[in-house]
Parts: structure tokens; sequence; C-alpha cells
């Protein structure tokens, strides 16, 4: 049975009036308690990441920082990211959830996870939080894969409608670690055009598929497919990590780039086929991006059900 991480302390990351807000998550499991999910998935108990951990990714004065940020009351860390007294506490618990899945799945039976968790991770970069972003829980978990199970190749897939700077800003140099970001472009951050491949030892191991707004879906569908194949190919991943944002469905406030509700069905599909193939089935997903709190849950119930039925029907 899949595994399943969240925590009701993630909805005490409080942003006031902002779209990475607590109802994100509240509704998410609303949904999920109104359906067969809760049957089709376990929820593990996890612990906070460690400073150890946390520092694989980022060093240690900006630890500091978000801590004494959180215990003075919070408030903007930077233009679009709030702390609350909480957040410190819930962001070391988001990064606790990515760490305990992969010791699950690297480990233990089960080969399948998905982490709910708030708030999310891909902008945050070593020395900064950004783009609602505190720590990168996804790169905390891949680092902890390399470093502690020492595995050689993890591919990290992200569709996010926003590129996910921090997670290729971590792994630009690394050859273990692939980055495939499928995003809005031009658009937030900024970064993720095709010629951001990787430098050094990583030389060829990011690769980034930029979307212009108005792109057809077939057209989305056709040229990510081709693309995360080809990424697999080269990698042969041992693990397959994913930013699951849903900000690009077409009623998005934030993004859109004009995907359905059922398009994530096939999504999570091209992915776990991936999985499938070259990591054993071994996948964790990781809640990123997705503000239309209507859409939302749909969203994300339409993928654990793909997740949990691909896993099922194995």
């Amino acid at each position: 049975m899949p595994l399943l991480y969240t925590d009701p302390l993630f909805l005490e990351h409080k942003t006031g009036h902002h779209p990475e807000c607590p109802e994100r998550l509240s509704r998410v499991l609303a949904s999920i308690d109104e359906s067969d999910l809760n049957k089709r998935f376990t929820r593990p108990q996890f612990e906070a990441a460690t400073g150890e951990q946390i520092a694989r990714v980022h060093n240690s004065n900006y630890v500091q920082l978000v801590s004494k940020f959180a215990e003075k009351g919070g408030g903007r860390i930077e233009a679009d990211t709030v702390v609350s007294p909480r957040s410190y506490d819930a962001t070391r618990l988001a990064c606790g959830a990515g760490v305990a899945a992969v010791n699950a799945v690297l480990t233990g039976d089960e080969i399948r996870a998905a982490c709910l968790v708030r708030p999310p991770g891909h902008h945050a970069l070593r020395h900064q939080a950004m783009g609602f972003c505190l720590f990168n829980n996804i790169a905390i978990a891949a680092k902890h894969a390399v470093e502690h199970h020492k595995l050689s190749r993890v591919l990290i897939v992200d569709w996010d409608v926003h590129h996910g700077n921090g997670t290729q800003a971590t792994f630009y140099r690394s050859e273990n670690v692939y980055f495939l970001s499928i995003h809005r472009h031009p658009f937030y951050p900024g970064t993720g055009t095709e010629d951001e491949t990787g430098e050094g030892p990583g030389l060829g191991t990011t690769m980034n598929l930029p979307i212009e707004f108005g792109t057809s879906r077939d057209d989305y569908f056709s040229r990510f497919q081709i693309m995360i194949k080809d990424i697999a190919a080269q990698c042969r991943p041992e693990l397959v990590l994913l930013s699951a944002g849903f900000d690009a469905h077409r009623l998005d406030p934030v993004g859109s780039l004009g995907l359905e509700t059922h398009d994530y069905i096939m999504l999570t599909q091209l992915v776990a086929d991936i999985a499938n193939e070259y990591s054993d089935r071994r996948l964790i997903s990781f809640l990123e991006g997705g503000y239309n709190l209507e859409i939302l849950p749909d969203c994300v119930r339409v993928h654990l059900e793909t997740l949990a039925g691909d896993a099922e029907g194995i």
C-alpha cells in the first residue's frame, strides 16, 4: 500500500491573505477524507529533518535566519514569501517527510509515496527563501538518497507551472541527480531556458522544457513524453522524485498553461511509467504549487488515485 505523508503542523504555516495558504492543504485533505483514498494509502509517523540533513542543501546562516525570523513573529522574509511563528517547524517537518519517504521506499516494502506538505520547496535556494518556499523539500530528499543511501542516479521531474530554479541550482553541477522541468516561459522566476543543461560534472543532467502560454495540450504532452523518455534513458534512475505542482491548470489564478484536471492522470502515469521501467517502481511525489482552492483538491485526488492504481496494478 503506498504511503501518504502529511501532518496538521503544515496548517500552522499561516500566511494570511496569500495564495499559498493553509486552506490549500486543508481542502485537499478534506477531499481525501471524502474519497476512498484513506483506505488505499498508509499514513506513517515521521519526524522533522535534522540540521545535518537540511545542511546538505542550505547553509547554516540561512537556516538560522529562518529560525530567528519565525521566533520573532515572522513577516515577509522576501517579497513573495511569508513566515509565521510556526513556519520554521513546519518547513523542517516538510523536509522530514521527504527524508522519511526516501528511507521507506528504499528500505521497506512500499515503493510509492506522496508528501502533502507545506510550505512548498522547489524555488528555495541554498542561501535564501524564494517564491513561497523556505527549504527545498525535494532537493533535501534527493541529497539524502545520494549521500545516505549511496544512490548513483536520481531523477527529479518537476511539472509545476513555474521553473524549479532552486532544485536546478542545487544539482546543476551534480552527476548523480538529473533534473527535468516542464514549465511556462517566459514566466516567474525567469529561469529554465533550453540552454540551461548543467555545468562541469553535471553537464547534460539538466533538461528544461519551456512552454509558451497558449501552447496546445496535445503539444504539451507530446513534448513532455519525448523529453521524459530521453532523460530517463540517459539517467536510468534508481529513484524518481516528482515536484507535483498543479498550477498549470487552466483555472489557476497564479499560473495556468491550459491543463484540465484529468490531464494530471496522464502526467502522473507518464512519470510512474518511468519509475516502473527503471527504478524498481520507486516514486515519491511532493506537493508544490496549485492555488485554485476549488480545483486543487480534485487535481491532487486524481494524482493520488493514479499513483495508487498504478501501484495496485503492478
